[in-house]
């Protein structure tokens, strides 16, 4: 039986294959390895493999400032009634309770007038705001109404004449004898058909009269009172039918 041997040649070309086959082993082994270590970085960049760990940067906190929240409730404060009073009047005002007001807040004494001129400045000069009352036609502001109204309303300035807007203002007083009117409010900017700060207070749908029963106040938005409580008249006269008051800020 012949016996076949490799010739040197072919030795030679199969140790160089096999060199050839393990270098490309190893250059796998180097590829996945490399391969490998930077996903493991990229994964967890704070891994002790990396040699350039990122810095750690501050944590910002971000401070808030709460927005304070004007609250309408009634004030617990009672200011001090200077008006003098005059002689005892036995003419009773014919109104009608007004269904939409609150909780009442003060009473004053049958028979005590306090005195106060048709068109009038807030006669206390302490306090941080005057007042100022005139009385015009609604259809000035209304013209679809006509005669078929009649409110008080007006709007707030500021010592430099310029409109405040956010400011409280209370309507309360009586209505008859003994017949207590609630409290209402509303604030400055609410109605801007009579001015940017303006503000309106819807009493009937018709003109009324009645003397000094009702009462108009200004205070500011913690309800702390700029003003006195300023009583005014209302006219049955299609030309006096609506109230103006004009608060200015005096500091």
């Amino acid at each position: 039986m012949d016996t076949f041997e490799l010739k040197p040649e072919k030795k030679k070309a199969n140790r160089k294959l096999l060199v050839w086959n393990f270098l490309t082993v190893i250059v796998l082994l180097g590829i996945f390895c490399v391969g490998f270590y930077f996903l493991s970085i990229f994964n967890n960049p704070k891994s002790f493999l990396n040699p350039f760990p990122p810095v750690q940067v501050p944590t910002l906190f971000q401070t808030n400032t709460p927005t304070p929240t004007i609250l309408l409730q009634p004030a617990t404060w009672t200011p001090t009634i200077t008006d003098t009073p005059e002689a005892s009047r036995t003419k009773a005002p014919t109104w009608t309770l007004l269904p939409e007001m609150v909780t009442p807040t003060d009473t004053l004494t049958p028979g005590i007038t306090p005195t106060i001129s048709t068109t009038q400045t807030s006669a206390v000069t302490s306090m941080p705001a005057s007042a100022m009352i005139t009385y015009e036609p609604s259809t000035k502001y209304f013209e679809d109404n006509g005669c078929k109204w009649l409110g008080a309303a007006g709007k707030v300035l500021g010592t430099d004449g310029k409109p405040v807007f956010g400011q409280v203002i209370e309507m309360g007083g009586l209505v008859g004898t003994l017949n207590i009117t609630p409290s209402r409010f509303t604030i400055s900017g609410a109605a801007t058909v009579f001015g940017a700060a303006g503000f309106e207070f819807v009493l009937s749908d018709h003109p009324i009269a009645s003397t000094q029963t009702l009462w108009i106040q200004l205070l500011d938005n913690n309800f702390k009172p700029l003003t006195n409580k300023i009583p005014f008249d209302t006219y049955d006269d299609c030309a006096k039918n609506l109230v103006m008051v004009t608060f200015t800020m005096t500091r």
